[in-house]
C-alpha cells in the first residue's frame, strides 16, 4: 500500500497504530477523527494530515479508505468512497497487509491479549530483535502502540469481538482464553466459541497454537485444534509444556516458578497478580516458537514495565495510591482486583467502575456485582455506552445493585463531577485506589487526586 491512504476514527487504538507503520514506510498517510487526543497530535507530528469532524472532502486525494466496524454505512467518507469507487479496507484487513512478508506472531483471546502482545514485543526487543508491532494500548516503556521494525517478525493483537481476526494468517497463534463476551455481534456463546475454531485455521499449516489450559474454552480449543492437526504447545497450571508450579506476589510485581520443556525457571514480572504470569508464560512460549533465547526472553519479560491502562499507577495523595485499568469483563474485574488486593496491603481497596455497554451490562450485572465484591467499598457510574445506544432499565445501577458488600459500601453515582468528592470521603491513607472500565473513567484519576 503505496498510495495515499485515508482512516476514518484515526485516532482509535487499532487505526492509529497502522497509521503509524504505514508513516514509517514512507505511504501518505490523512484521516478524520471526532476530537483532538494525544494520539492524533503524534501522528500529526509524524506527518499525517488529519481533520477533525467528518466530511467527504476529507477524503482529499487518497486512493484507498480504510474503516472499523464502528464506522456507520452513511458515514460522509465512507459514502464519498464508494461513490468515486475507491478501495475500502476494514482495519483488520490493513493490518494483514503490513504483516506480509514477516512472521506473523498473533495473540487472541477474550482477555489479556494486549497485555501478552506488549509482553512479547518487549521480550523480543530486548533480545536484539526489532520486530514490527502492532498492539490495543500504548507501551510504557515507549508510550507507542506500534513500530515499523526492521526484523522479520510482526506482533499483533488480534481482535476476535467482530471476528475480524480471520484475516490473519499467524505463523505463531496465542490464545489466553475463550469465554463468552461480545454477544451483542456474535449472537450467541456457540457463535463467539467458533470463530476462535476458524481462527486456529488460519494458523500457517508449520505453524503453532499456544494456549492456556488453565481456562477451559481455551483448552478445550487446543483439544479440537489438535484433532484438526494443528501443532499446539499448552501452558498453566496443568500445562504439559510450561507448568506453573508456583506464584508469589512480589511489591507490585510476581514471581512464577515454571517448569518448561523439562526445565525449571523463574519468570518476573513487574505487573501484578497471578493472571499477568500466565499471559507472560504465553509470550515466554511465542518467543521461544520465533528462536528467541530462553535467557533473553526471561529477562525481557522481568523488565516490562506495562501498558497503559493496565494497572497503571496514577499518582499517590494524601497516603492514598491511585491505579487505573481497562477491566470491562467480570473475569477481567475479578482478576484485576485479586491483583490489586496484595498491593494494598493492610489499607483498603476502593474501586471506581464504569460499566461498558449496554448489552454487556445487561447481560453480566449479576457477575459484575460478584466480582466487584471483592473490594472494600464500590463506586460505581453510568454506564459508558460507546457504539451503543441506550437500552431500557439498563444503567450503573443494576451493577451497583448487585455488590455483594454490606450496605453503605456500594455507592451509585451517575454524576462525573461528584466523583472526586465523593472518593475523598470514603478514603483514609493507606487505601489504594482503582478507577476501572474501557470508558472515560480513566479521566477521573487526575481529579480524584486533586480532590484528594
Amino acid at each position: 500500500m503505496k498510495a495515499p491512504i485515508h482512516f476514518v476514527g484515526i485516532g482509535g487504538a487499532g487505526m492509529s497504530g497502522i497509521a503509524r507503520i504505514l508513516l514509517a514506510r514512507g505511504v501518505e498517510v490523512s484521516g478524520s477523527d471526532a476530537k483532538d487526543s494525544r494520539t492524533v497530535l503524534a501522528l500529526r507530528a509524524q506527518g499525517a494530515r488529519i481533520e477533525l469532524g467528518h466530511a467527504a472532502s476529507h477524503l482529499g486525494n487518497a486512493q484507498t479508505l480504510v474503516v472499523s466496524s464502528a464506522i456507520k454505512p452513511d458515514n460522509p467518507e465512507l459514502v464519498e468512497a464508494k461513490a468515486r469507487g475507491i478501495t475500502v479496507l476494514h482495519r483488520s484487513q490493513a493490518l494483514a497487509s503490513l504483516m506480509v512478508g514477516r512472521r506473523a506472531a498473533c495473540i487472541a483471546g477474550t482477555h489479556g491479549k494486549t497485555s501478552t502482545t506488549s509482553m512479547l514485543t518487549v521480550a523480543l526487543q530486548h533480545c536484539g530483535l526489532d520486530p514490527s508491532f502492532a498492539i490495543g494500548g500504548d507501551l510504557n516503556e515507549s508510550g507507542a502502540n506500534a513500530h515499523h521494525g526492521s526484523g522479520d517478525v510482526f506482533v499483533a493483537e488480534a481482535d476476535e469481538s467482530d471476528g475480524s481476526f480471520l484475516v490473519f494468517e499467524p505463523a505463531v497463534a496465542v490464545v489466553t482464553n475463550v469465554e463468552a463476551d461480545h454477544l451483542d455481534h456474535h449472537g450467541t456463546v456457540e457463535a463467539y466459541v467458533g470463530v476462535f475454531d476458524s481462527f486456529v485455521q488460519r494458523i500457517e499449516p508449520d505453524g503453532v497454537l499456544i494456549a492456556c489450559v488453565d481456562d477451559p474454552g481455551s483448552a478445550a480449543l487446543a483439544d479440537r485444534a489438535e484433532k484438526l492437526g494443528v501443532r499446539v504447545r499448552r501452558y498453566g497450571a496443568d500445562g504439559p509444556d510450561a507448568r506453573i508450579l508456583s506464584y508469589t506476589p512480589v511489591e507490585t510485581g510476581g514471581l512464577a516458578v515454571v517448569e518448561i520443556d523439562g526445565q525449571r525457571v523463574e519468570v518476573r514480572t513487574a505487573v501484578p497478580g497471578s493472571h499477568m504470569a500466565a499471559n507472560a508464560i504465553g509470550a515466554l512460549l511465542a518467543g521461544l516458537e520465533l528462536g528467541a533465547p530462553l535467557d533473553g526472553l526471561l529477562a525481557g519479560l522481568a523488565a516490562f514495565g506495562g501498558v497503559r491502562r493496565r494497572f497503571e499507577f496514577k499518582g499517590v495523595s494524601g497516603g492514598v495510591r491511585l491505579y487505573d485499568d481497562y477491566a470491562h469483563h467480570p473475569t477481567e474485574v475479578a482478576a484485576a482486583l485479586t491483583a490489586a488486593r496484595p498491593v494494598a496491603g493492610d489499607g483498603r481497596l476502593l474501586v471506581i467502575f464504569q460499566p461498558h455497554l449496554y448489552s454487556r451490562t445487561r447481560e453480566f450485572s449479576v457477575q459484575f456485582g460478584e466480582a466487584l465484591g471483592l473490594a472494600d467499598e464500590v463506586v460505581v457510574l453510568d454506564v459508558y455506552g460507546a457504539r451503543e445506544d441506550p437500552m431500557p432499565g439498563v444503567t450503573g445501577a443494576v451493577v451497583a445493585d448487585a455488590v455483594t458488600l454490606p450496605e453503605g459500601a456500594v455507592h451509585y453515582e451517575p454524576s462525573f463531577d461528584r466523583v472526586p468528592g465523593l472518593v475523598a470521603g470514603l478514603v483514609k491513607p493507606g487505601d489504594l485506589v482503582l478507577t476501572m472500565g474501557a470508558g472515560d473513567v480513566t479521566m477521573l484519576g487526575p481529579e480524584i487526586i486533586a480532590a484528594l
